[in-house]
């Protein structure tokens, strides 16, 4: 849909999984699309050094987040958000169910 836009599809994917989450990790982001962790970091790396992403460590897992500083962060997260919504339901499901906070402790499975 956007891998025009953003030079090619793994950019788009990359791109789409950080505004439904807010924040990722390449190992992350690579088994949500069963692509290679190589071509996810490359990606990554290049949003990097263009300022649309900053990275910090957590322990020994470098963490992507959007970069508050970028200047056209907001146009790019709601045309990013306007292409989520146009997702058809199911491959949303497939590729953004994934649970990303703990469970209340007691709550059953």
């Amino acid at each position: 849909m956007l891998d025009a836009l953003f030079g090619n599809a793994t950019a788009e994917k990359v791109l789409l999984y950080l505004e439904h989450y807010g924040e990722g990790y390449a190992s992350a982001i690579a088994e949500t699309y069963g692509i290679s962790l190589n071509i996810v970091q490359r990606q990554l790396m290049r949003f990097e050094n263009a300022g649309l992403l900053v990275s910090v460590l957590k322990g020994r897992t470098r963490l992507f987040l959007w970069n508050p500083r970028y200047a056209f962060l907001a146009e790019v997260r709601a045309l990013l958000a306007k292409a989520l919504r146009a997702l058809p339901a199911a491959e949303r499901k497939r590729y953004f169910a994934q649970r990303r906070r703990p469970r209340r402790s007691g709550k059953p499975i």
